[in-house]
């Protein structure tokens, strides 16, 4: 369909079912579908959307943590911190001006989680 991507296939190590790049990339493209800050307005309008916003900071807390003690991702810094840095670096997505825009703020934002050298 034109105008929306296809997900990445999660890697059969997350037991999760998802992977932190397909995460980022799906709220990214969300945010980016949004304007301005009807993100954060429409992700705080509702107790059924803020549910929905714990469970998707969880699964990527948990993606994070995962990462970590497989040594794939950074484990300097609390996994819920990162995953929180993550989602609100990713709202970014609302202001750009293309796809490629929001690909590249996805890339920058997961590089950050890589570890440390």
């Amino acid at each position: 369909m034109r105008g929306q991507r296809r997900l990445a296939q999660p890697r059969p190590e997350h037991r999760h079912g998802a992977c932190p790049t397909a995460v980022a990339t799906a709220y990214a493209d969300l945010a980016r579908q949004r304007h301005g800050g009807e993100l954060a307005a429409l992700l705080h309008q509702s107790e059924h959307v803020s549910h929905a916003e714990q469970h998707l900071t969880g699964l990527l807390t948990a993606l994070i943590t995962e990462g970590a003690h497989s040594a794939d991702l950074r484990d300097d810094v609390p996994p819920a911190e990162l995953a929180a840095y993550c989602l609100h670096a990713l709202t970014a997505a609302s202001a750009l001006p293309s796809q490629a825009a929001v690909d590249r703020l996805v890339a920058v934002t997961l590089g950050a989680l890589r570890p440390r050298p």
